[in-house]
């Protein structure tokens, strides 16, 4: 019988021997390999909320597969689809470097949602972890090596439309994993790919809390971001 154990905290030598566990498991790669290969397909879709803000898809299988799978295996499934899908879906020269963003999403969300009790407000926090660590920090930094070394220009680490575009995201992102989990968690509890302590992510009064505030954040940030645009056209 495969071992249930949930932790509060990834510190547990316990706890990455069954991460790495998770390499000798038939059916978590074959979930894993799937996972990706969605992450793949989505990596050019997106749906545009207003001019230069869309919502993309990919770190919705990144999510439920780093639940699955965890920090281990996510950064195997990471490296693979940033790869493929630089050849695939190619946006602009391939950048090594770019990797490591992708690589450190999947392993935060592995942190957050892999074997723990998982609750509707570590959802939006794991979702906070990558939006804050990621698209704040790991991201321009890239950015800034790949500006300054390899086309000799100079780029601004913190950017408004940056900032406020992710702010504007955070919300929406945080929201569409907590209704995901919630339709998941019961088949992939029962099927034993995943082990939360709950099958059901049942929104109490201070997630409702969490929520307004989010929607407001969000709210805001999308204004701001609009008359940012308008200005700048303008």
């Amino acid at each position: 019988m495969k071992d249930r154990t949930l932790f509060r905290y990834p510190v547990s030598g316990h706890y990455w021997r069954l991460a790495v566990g998770e390499f000798k498991s038939l059916k978590v790669l074959i979930v894993a390999a799937l996972l990706t290969a969605l992450r793949i397909a989505v990596k050019s879709l997106s749906i545009p909320i207003m001019p230069g803000l869309k919502i993309t898809f990919g770190f919705i299988f990144n999510a439920a597969g780093s639940m699955i799978y965890g920090p281990v295996v996510a950064v195997a499934t990471s490296a693979i689809s940033d790869t493929l899908g630089a050849i695939m879906f190619p946006s602009g020269p391939y950048f090594f470097p770019y990797i490591f963003e992708e690589i450190a999403g999947g392993v935060l969300f592995a942190l957050w949602y892999y074997r723990t009790n998982l609750s509707t407000l570590r959802v939006i926090l794991g979702r906070l972890s990558v939006t804050v660590i990621v698209n704040f920090i790991i991201s321009p930094v890239i950015t800034i090596y790949y500006y300054e070394y390899v086309m000799g220009k100079s780029y601004v680490f913190f950017s408004l439309p940056r900032i406020i575009k992710n702010l504007a995201l955070f919300p929406v992102q945080s929201l569409i994993l907590v209704l995901l989990f919630r339709l998941l968690l019961p088949i992939t509890n029962r099927q034993n790919l995943t082990f939360t302590g709950t099958t059901d992510l049942r929104i109490q009064k201070k997630d409702v809390i969490w929520i307004i505030v989010l929607t407001v954040v969000s709210a805001m940030a999308l204004l701001g971001y609009f008359w940012y645009q308008t200005a700048k056209a303008g």
